[in-house]
């Protein structure tokens, strides 16, 4: 099962290529694991007379005639037509491809399966699903199942791979429990896969519903057995991560002390709360993975900054990593401004010899606190002594990314920042595995940016808004999806959208950045925006983060159903940063679905991260836990979000039985088990738990 599909019988190596692409995975297994997505019943099979049209029909029929197309230029669009006829009635077969009316002959009996249609006073059947000698019609499965293709690959080629598959298929000791498997009354986990591949093994599932039933079964069974998986692998990551030693690091304030002193204000409740809760989790001799939430403005800089002044205060290093230059800087200001230590920077575009100084500071311990971007994960950077790894803005980075920088120390405690949990640390707060620290105080004077909803349609309303604001002393964003134009897709391109403003307002009052540009082109044009000298940027999401500019009042977001609604929250962020009104449009198009206009509302009523989240989370699912995938439905092979629901409890519950009890205390049944779970684990390919949580 865990083999290559090269390995079956008859499988080629093109073939297996392409069913290795369509069934996300080159092992055996993985084939087997891509269901079919429906099932086509094959079992109408009337005579002509008395055929119902508008339904699948499987006919036993004579070749009566065939039809070429007749020659000239059209031939290639026009059809072969073959005339067949079963006694009592006649029908056309039509083929717009010449290769198996070419093999028929006139008086040949065949057996065809397809959807039969009525054009005028003759039955139609338009490129049969199936064609076969009447003497095979039993190749012509009763129930058909249909998967999911990909270029190139065919359902005849599935067909045969799944065949050889099966009859390869070894005997399997039972890692469900057989309690549970009686009482739901589940089949064994190659009879499932049998019923929803194979339906027609059998028979007893032709009659009346009965495959209804059975293929639900199948499916839930096979769906717990992806949600055991993946539990047990969770409940492994949790129990080794209690069980990893941190170190005890405790803080004696007097660093803290001077960067409050210059800070000028006092903490709020919710910073002075997170700031304990990390402060117990450095003293702890485990390590810490936490999350630190907080809206845009809430104040979490400060906590991080003081988090690794205590880090310092104990003798170690820490650093903050930013997803972008422009942020990381800008917390290299603020750091420099409030820290009573000097502060490292390194990123890209240090260079020479000032990256040669960085890198040789950050190894021999000399520099205490660094900044800097994803070049700190990279392998050259060594630190002398990295006690706690800050991330920030954790949803620009992947999952590699953030083990490796938390793994650049010896027992490194990880504190991750954002304004919008990604759906997948959402699911490890729901199950325990990421503590959450949430600042839900905001500073005083910080006032609620008020968000709207407009159709694009409303384009000569909103210029002269526009216009009304400017005169205002307003500075205002436009986010646009693209860059330039694209010929697939008629999304408003960032380029196209300066341009237009630029011709309405001045080219003098509109900037342009995006991520195309040059980092110093694009830098430049923020910071002319944020110096006044033009009024309106135009940008793509390269101002999702790390852009402060107080006096920006007013973000229009084109086409915001296109957006993720942690970009749009995070994008609206980046107004009412001041003291002013602050004012965030949603442009949409005109004929927004449903779905579409219940996302951007939930927009207009919350400003909660953790609501919208979670609205994130139940639209596009968490992510893998235990790999590295950060949206869509956690990757689970089987189980859909129904089952999730289902049988999520049950597969958690067994899970933590089948690791967290010590073998004297497990149960015969429970001691037998185990061997089979790790065979679980193999085939759905469950592995590199513990560091893939520990990134957070």
């Amino acid at each position: 099962m865990l083999a290559g599909v090269e390995s079956l019988k008859g499988v080629r190596p093109a073939t297996a290529r392409l069913l290795a692409r369509a069934a996300s995975g080159p092992r055996v297994i993985d084939l087997l694991f891509h269901l079919p997505e429906s099932l086509v019943d094959r079992r109408y099979r009337p005579t002509l007379r008395a055929a119902e049209t508008g339904r699948i029909c499987t006919l036993h029929v004579t070749v009566t005639r065939i039809t070429p197309p007749p020659p000239g230029g059209a031939r290639g669009r026009r059809p072969w037509r073959v005339l067949v006829s079963d006694g009592t009635g006649e029908a056309e077969l039509v083929f717009f491809s010449p290769h198996q009316a070419r093999r028929l002959e006139a008086g040949q009996e065949i057996c065809v399966s397809g959807m039969l249609e009525r054009f005028g006073d003759r039955l139609n059947m338009a490129h049969p699903d199936h064609l076969v000698p009447a003497a095979r019609a039993g190749e012509i499965p009763l129930l058909d199942p249909v998967w999911p293709l990909t270029a190139g690959l065919f359902p005849g080629q599935v067909r045969a791979a799944i065949r050889a598959a099966f009859d390869i298929f070894p005997a399997l000791p039972e890692w469900q429990d057989a309690s549970v498997l009686a009482s739901r009354k589940w089949p064994g986990f190659e009879q499932a896969l049998r019923t929803l591949h194979r339906p027609c093994d059998f028979p007893e599932l032709l009659e009346g519903d009965a495959l209804v039933g059975a293929s639900e079964r199948a499916r839930a069974r096979l769906a717990c057995d992806d949600l055991l998986a993946q539990q047990v692998s969770m409940a492994q990551a949790r129990r080794l991560n209690r069980l990893r030693p941190g170190r005890a690091i405790v803080p004696d304030g007097s660093l803290r002390g001077v960067a409050l002193s210059r800070f000028g204000h006092e903490p709020t409740t919710a910073q002075v709360r997170a700031l304990a809760e990390i402060d117990a989790d450095l003293a702890a001799p485990r390590q810490m993975t936490r999350l630190l939430q907080g809206d845009v403005g809430a104040g979490k800089t400060l906590v991080a900054l003081l988090a690794m002044l205590g880090a310092v205060e104990a003798g170690h290093q820490a650093a903050l990593m930013a997803p972008t230059e422009i942020l990381a800087r800008q917390h290299l200001a603020t750091f420099t401004r409030l820290s009573p230590v000097p502060v490292a920077f390194l990123s890209g575009s240090v260079k020479g010899k000032a990256r040669r100084e960085a890198l040789a500071m950050i190894a021999d311990g000399t520099a205490r606190l660094v900044i800097g971007t994803h070049a700190l994960f990279q392998e050259r950077v060594v630190f002398a002594d990295l006690a706690l790894a800050v991330i920030d803005e954790q949803h620009r980075f992947g999952v590699e990314q953030r083990a490796m920088l938390g793994e650049k120390g010896p027992q490194t405690d990880v504190l991750v920042m954002t304004a919008t949990p990604i759906p997948r640390s959402l699911l490890l707060t729901q199950w325990g595995d990421m503590l959450v620290s949430r600042l839900d105080v905001k500073p005083a004077g910080r006032k609620p940016v008020r968000t709207s909803l407009h159709a694009l349609s409303a384009m000569g309303d909103l210029l002269v808004g526009m216009e009304r604001a400017l005169a205002r002393g307003a500075r205002i964003f436009w986010v646009c999806p693209l860059v330039s134009e694209s010929e697939t897709c008629d999304i408003a391109a960032a380029e196209a959208r300066h341009a237009a403003l630029a011709a309405h307002f001045g080219a003098e009052s509109v900037g342009l950045a995006h991520g195309q540009q040059d980092i110093a082109v694009r830098e430049q044009a923020i910071a002319d925006f944020a110096a006044g000298k033009t009024r309106i940027l135009v940008a793509t999401t390269v101002i999702e983060v790390g852009v402060d500019i107080p006096d920006a009042t007013v973000m229009i977001i084109e086409h915001a159903e296109r957006f993720g609604l942690a970009q749009l929250h995070q994008l609206r962020g980046r107004v009412g940063r001041g003291q002013a009104e602050s004012y965030c449009l949603l442009l949409h198009d005109s004929a927004l679905g449903q779905t579409a206009r219940r996302r951007l509302a939930l927009l207009r009523e919350t400003d909660d991260g953790f609501l919208i989240a979670d609205e994130d989370f139940r639209l596009r699912g968490g992510g893998d836990l235990t790999g590295r995938r950060q949206s869509g439905m956690p990757d689970l092979r089987l189980a859909s979000p129904l089952h999730v629901d289902m049988l999520l409890r049950l597969a958690a519950q067994d899970a933590r039985r089948i690791v967290d009890t010590p073998q004297r205390d497990a149960s015969p049944a429970l001691r037998a088990r185990r061997p089979a779970v790790r065979l679980l684990l193999d085939l759905f390919s469950r592995a590199q738990a513990v560091r893939a949580i520990r990134a957070g």
